[in-house]
């Protein structure tokens, strides 16, 4: 048996190398590169292993941890999760500075590799700087936090442990029904050892990612099921995606004349004007999938992990005959809310239903339903892209939560009447077809999933498993590593901007142009609704100033310069506070070769409110407040009414 001589770290680079994937027949590279931040934990390891011979993978140079592993998850999500990057930091707070991103790559099944430093595994010299020093357990690292949001998780104590590992790492990696955060801590005195390693460890392994069939029984009850139903509606998940289904769930959605409703990681798997496309379901969905969806006598979830956003807290399908058949390569997705279930392969599931539901004739019974509801949802969304405020006369929707005092103070310091859904609009509008949008918390999300229109399939990239802050401008890095030939548009909220942009001056060093949408409200506008929307005052949501003499945060806005902090990266930048100016700072933005930023001034408030949803949130049961006690009567009833598995 020959042998290779090589570190752990050395051996570990050369491993991934040459791991590749196959889908449909189609092979390609699995591995993309290696994100970087260095320090005493990792640079004389996996650094000497990849000055030295770094191989294919291309070595990226990080800002942040978190913001480094988002691009990756970002690559990942956009590739379809068919190629992934990994990411290394040092001991310490380097790695605790990745658990947040593991927890975002895990909760959305997107696979991303995790190569944090470690403590000496000899122990000697304990304890090593940035180490935390358990007394009952001297075996716990900073890098224990991981296996909390790990789908796998091994430590590589000794060189030859290595192989296992990474065995295990590519199967979790390129599984698409257990797929997620894989981590391997690497303590930095065993990155540096050698071990002679077989050769036929660094073989070419391809990893088939197959298409699971469904079982004949599984076919057979999901037809005895639907044949039985009039008025079904189908949910297109972000399995669609994954699974590239989105012919097949077109053609099944066409054939029996069936609507669908959209989650966010399903929404542009097929175009908004498609005939049966309903748009965003749930708590942020839009006003014609939630009116079908009440009355709806079966789902038919595709791909989806029936988030309590697309369920409205399992209180929108509120038809008592209802019933749910769920199609999903994960049986632990498949047996939600006690489905009958197909557990499959979403194209190869619906390619076998298509055909044995053809056999039988079968046709929903809508009629003009479909068509009346998408026509009231064009004018809904015609209607608030055209809002504009002019004191009076506001969209009824956002009403409850205007407070004109507010209004006017952002007005003063800003000189900006803008709402955030005639931005939208006129982003929408003006946006091509190839243009891929990215986004993941705040208000933004419920927005762009109620009205935005998706002019073209899979330009519509939004986290909102796990619905982190900070990764949008990050992520959108890695988007445009995934395709480098589209336009790539960040929608960030000033909080979220601020929390983290770390990948933003990265974007700058490869080269790779991106465009921050960045609208400032001086608010965490989507919480600041909540809890007015809930019965309480803006509490600790909006951006100002302690006042001298409250001693609290209700003094002025605090006012930042967005633009001029883009600026010093080498961004070229707009500040944007009327109609005009937006449309000439994106058509500008169009020229330019480097990232830019658009800082656009909206008033706080003016986002877009739900449509014939509900959401479960934890209100006071004892409140001396009467709205918060009317709240919690409500909250009461519509607990009483949802769906209790």
């Amino acid at each position: 048996m020959k042998k290779i001589r090589l570190t752990v770290a050395q051996a570990l680079i050369k491993f991934l190398n040459n791991q590749y994937v196959e889908f449909d027949g189609v092979e390609r590279k699995f591995v993309a590169g290696i994100f970087t931040i260095f320090g005493h934990g990792n640079v004389i390891g996996l650094g000497q292993a990849l000055e030295q011979d770094a191989g294919d993978l291309i070595v990226h140079q990080g800002r942040n941890e978190q913001g480094m592993a988002h691009a990756a998850i970002g690559f990942a999500k956009q590739k379809f999760r068919k190629q992934i990057y990994a990411c290394t930091s040092s001991v310490g707070p380097g790695a605790a500075n990745m658990v947040t991103a593991a927890a975002t790559a895990t909760a959305n099944r997107i696979p991303v590799l995790f190569l944090p430093g470690d403590v000496y595994a000899t122990r000697q010299p304990d304890p090593v700087l940035q180490q935390i020093e358990q007394f009952h357990d001297f075996s716990i690292s900073t890098n224990d936090a991981f296996k909390a949001v790990s789908k796998y998780w091994d430590r590589i104590s000794r060189p030859e442990q290595l192989m296992t590992a990474c065995i295990n790492a590519m199967r979790v990696l390129t599984d698409p029904a257990d797929t997620g955060a894989v981590t391997i801590a690497l303590p930095q005195d065993v990155q540096g050892e050698a071990y002679d390693y077989p050769e036929y460890f660094f073989q070419k392994r391809v990893h088939r990612i197959e298409r699971r069939p469904a079982t004949k029984e599984m076919i057979q009850d999901a037809v005895a099921l639907i044949s039985k139903k009039k008025k079904p509606i189908l949910i297109c998940g972000g399995g669609v995606k994954y699974a590239e289904a989105a012919a097949a769930f077109k053609l099944f959605a066409e054939k029996f004349n069936i609507p669908f409703g959209e989650t966010q990681a399903g929404k542009g798997a097929i175009i908004w004007d498609h005939e049966l496309n309903l748009g965003g379901i749930g708590e942020t969905g839009s006003l014609a999938a939630n009116t079908i969806a009440k009355e709806t006598d079966l789902v038919i979830g595709v791909g989806t992990r029936y988030t309590d956003f697309t369920t409205s807290s399992k209180w929108i399908f509120q038809n008592p005959e209802v019933d749910y058949l769920n199609i999903n390569v994960a049986a632990f997705d498949a047996y939600k809310l006690d489905g009958v279930k197909v557990v499959a392969d979403a194209k190869a599931a619906l390619e076998v239903l298509t055909e044995e539901l053809d056999k039988i004739d079968y046709q929903s019974d809508y009629e003009t339903q479909i068509k009346d509801a998408k026509d009231k949802l064009k004018a809904e969304v015609d209607r608030v892209y055209a809002v504009e405020y002019t004191g009076e006369g506001f969209v009824p929707e956002i009403d409850d939560h205007l407070d004109r005092a507010v209004l006017e103070e952002f007005n003063k310091v800003t000189g900006s009447c803008l709402t955030q859904s005639r931005v939208l609009g006129v982003l929408n509008e003006l946006l091509g077809e190839t243009d891929i949008i990215v986004g993941a918390s705040g208000s933004l999300p419920g927005d762009l999933q109620r009205v935005w229109r998706a002019k073209g399939t899979n330009t519509y990239h939004m986290e909102y498993g796990f619905s982190c802050m900070g990764y949008e401008v990050n992520a959108s890095l890695g988007v445009k590593l995934a395709a480098p030939d589209q336009e790539v548009y960040t929608f960030v909220g000033d909080g979220s901007y601020m929390m983290l942009h770390s990948e933003l001056p990265t974007s700058i060093q490869e080269r790779k142009k991106i465009n921050v949408i960045l609208l400032d409200n001086m608010t965490f506008g989507c919480i600041n609704n909540l809890q007015i929307g809930h019965g309480m005052g803006s509490f600790g949501t909006e951006f100002r100033f302690r006042d001298k003499v409250s001693g609290k945060l209700d003094g002025g806005f605090v006012p930042i310069d967005f633009a001029m902090n883009a600026a010093s990266y080498g961004c070229k930048t707009y500040t944007v506070k009327t109609v005009d100016e937006l449309k000439a700072a994106v058509i500008d933005s169009k020229k330019q070769t480097v990232s830019t930023l658009i800082d656009i001034k909206v008033l706080p408030k003016t986002m877009i409110h739900n449509y014939k949803s509900w959401w479960r949130v934890g209100v006071a049961e004892v409140s001396s407040s009467q709205k918060i006690q009317e709240v919690y009567k409500t909250i009461r009833k519509n607990i009483d009414q949802a769906r209790e598995y």
